[in-house]
């Protein structure tokens, strides 16, 4: 999945054995923290306002957040993973994406996107992930 997707992917990822492989694009949700300090997307939009009257309440909200935070879900997850981060993206900023990847506990790789925004890889990442999931045990091509 990617954006929202992506968020799930790792959610999914974490709280089933049952997965055989994630691609991982752009997840959202990830190192709230971060990304608020970066962007000021509709995604965060609600928490930087009320954090902007509720100053003494950010460490609560902070370890609230924390309990559905994609870096959090990432250190769960086993599967072997397949991401991808747009350097230029403004909705996931790519240090959150990199939060998430760097704390997946399973077999991971990941295409960077140096000169796109939100939009990723689009059908280039596709094709990357064809190869990778071709390349894994049991879910590859047999020819």
């Amino acid at each position: 999945g990617g954006s929202q997707g992506g968020g799930i992917a790792l959610a999914a990822s974490a709280l089933s054995d049952d997965v055989s492989a994630a691609l991982v694009n752009q997840p959202s949700l990830c190192h709230y923290r971060r990304a608020l300090q970066v962007v000021e997307g509709n995604a965060y939009r609600e928490i930087w306002t009320y954090l902007r009257t509720h100053r003494e309440s950010a460490e609560r909200v902070f370890r609230t957040l924390s309990y559905f935070d994609g870096v959090n879900f990432a250190a769960r997850a086993h599967a072997p993973a397949l991401f991808s981060a747009a350097l230029m993206d403004d909705i996931c900023p790519p240090s959150t994406v990199f939060a998430a990847y760097n704390h997946w506990s399973g077999p991971k790789d990941i295409r960077v996107w140096p000169w796109n925004r939100h939009e990723g890889g689009g059908y280039f990442q596709d094709l990357e992930q064809l190869r990778f999931l071709r390349g894994l045990p049991g879910l590859g091509a047999t020819r």
